[in-house]
């Protein structure tokens, strides 16, 4: 089946000379608003540049919308059901751990911690699900009771740790109503949904503050040393000084918390003699985050500390690809999730996940994915873009891996097919005007969830985001420079 394809919100093309007035306008609009990220070429503390940004919203079938806005609070209770489960963690992660040294390192520092004796329980999930509608629908038209070019959204994965674009997510929203606007068309704005990620993300910081009851307590933000996705760090810690001025948050690498930090008897983090009551990973996500054990020590301090992680180490572990996959599996559902209804919307999400182990199953899936590797994607145990591999390089790696462990490291997902959509891409740096393209879109849905293994706080859904990138393209991630904000346009289909 072809790709399908979406109608854009107005007509297209736009006239040359106003689509270079409109997108001249939206760059300065973009630089004055925070719709930014540091050069990586030219790095510069003291400069931005734009983000790359769709010039109009994308269409996204109201439906649809409403279904991942209405499933988030049941995703985010199903992941913290799963980072508690130790059981289901061993057994899930296993064969993985033997080949993955990153994965490996992670699940060390979780056993310490158990065997230690957990000082901290309550944890907080700042969770984003990534979904993407799949055209490809396996129905006849006489069997779908509305045929449309589109089936139903597939979940991509579920990111539990430095889950961004709280702040560039509802800030795309804006600099595209401020285009339509300038097109004459703002009477369409209604059909864009509000979008408060920002504050509900921080929300959750606040409330897990609140929790840890200690009025001199500070907060720490753990990031890269070299930080390019400034504004929608920043915006996060300007939200949290608004709301509460009370709330001092200091921003460190794992490094710094290495060396200005320490246990106090009382088992707090303290930093300049205040003890840290929440500490959100902004970074940490990936192998290359920790560069020396100095790095390994400070992330087991902060575990072994009192404060309230975001994401404690239990929860990074369970938004791995390999628990994704699991999770995906016959009956695997139901221990976490009563049968029913709910159950079952939760399993119509799911692609086709595979497990690449050396059994039976791994076989089958390695057979499937080399007689048609176009048909899907392999991932890896990471986050933050860039590592999956697609097309051609799935079939090398699968044969450079197939009698090798190495593979257990992997899981293979079925590429999902998202219909197409014209629109403009404006990048920093590029040609003004820019082209007509397609495009497909990725659809993220943040959720706030505070509790420990027997209560849970708060659990709700607080915004969305949405990422675009060129039809040709394989990976979507801003930060990476591979994909562009994004904002939805919502249709009755």
């Amino acid at each position: 089946m072809s790709q399908s394809r979406l109608a854009s919100c107005i007509p297209l093309p736009i006239d040359n000379k106003l689509l270079i007035s409109v997108v001249e306008k939206a760059k300065d609009w973009a630089l004055m608003h925070g719709v930014g990220m540091r050069d990586k070429k030219h790095f510069s503390k003291d400069s931005i540049q734009i983000a790359p940004f769709v010039l109009l919203p994308s269409p996204f079938p109201r439906t649809e919308f409403t279904k991942a806005i209405e499933l988030q609070p049941v995703l985010n209770e199903l992941m913290h059901k799963v980072a508690h489960n130790d059981e289901f963690l061993e057994k899930t992660l296993q064969n993985a751990l033997q080949v993955d040294d990153f994965t490996a390192k992670l699940y060390d520092v979780w056993l310490k911690v158990r065997e230690e004796g957990i000082t901290q329980p309550i944890s907080l999930g700042m969770l984003r699900s990534d979904i993407m509608l799949e055209s490809r629908c396996p129905h006849t038209e006489s069997q779908c009771a509305k045929h449309t070019p589109y089936c139903s959204w597939k979940q991509v994965e579920i990111n539990s740790i430095a889950s961004g674009f709280g702040h560039l997510g509802p800030v795309s929203r804006e600099i595209q109503s401020y285009v339509m606007r300038q097109l004459g068309h703002g009477e369409l704005i209604k059909n864009m949904p509000e979008n408060r990620a920002l504050s509900g993300l921080c929300s959750g910081i606040i409330e897990a503050y609140d929790l840890f009851a200690v009025p001199s307590a500070v907060v720490i933000f753990v990031v890269e040393e070299v930080s390019y996705n400034i504004c929608d760090q920043r915006f996060h810690e300007f939200e949290i000084s608004e709301k509460r001025p009370d709330i001092m948050i200091y921003r460190k690498t794992l490094g710094e918390i290495y060396e200005e930090t320490e246990l106090n008897d009382k088992k707090q983090l303290i930093l300049d003699g205040q003890p840290v009551a929440v500490v959100y990973y902004r970074s940490g996500y990936e192998p290359d985050q920790y560069p020396s054990t100095k790095e390994w020590d400070a992330r087991l301090r902060v575990e072994r500390s009192s404060a309230i992680k975001c994401p404690s180490i239990h929860y990074q572990l369970a938004g791995t690809k390999k628990v994704q996959q699991a999770l995906a599996a016959p009956g695997v559902l139901e221990t976490f999730m009563s049968e029913g209804a709910v159950t079952s919307r939760v399993r119509d999400i799911f692609t086709g996940l595979y497990s690449l182990d050396f059994d039976e199953g791994g076989e089958r899936a390695v057979e499937m994915a080399l007689a048609d590797a176009e048909k899907f994607v392999l991932k890896p145990q990471r986050e933050g873009g860039g590592n999956n591999l697609y097309g051609a390089d799935v079939r090398e790696a699968l044969l450079r891996m197939r009698h090798s462990r190495e593979r257990a490291a992997y899981i293979l997902m079925e590429r999902i097919l998202p219909p197409l959509v014209s629109g403009y891409v404006v990048r920093p740096g590029a040609a003004v005007p820019p082209p007509l393209s397609d495009l497909v879109s990725e659809l993220g849905i943040f959720g706030v969830i505070i509790g420990n293994k027997d209560k849970i706080y708060c659990n709700r859904q607080v915004g969305h985001m949405l990422r675009t990138k060129l039809a040709d393209a394989n990976e979507g991630g801003v930060a990476a420079g591979l994909g562009a904000l994004d904002s939805p346009y919502l249709l009755d289909l």
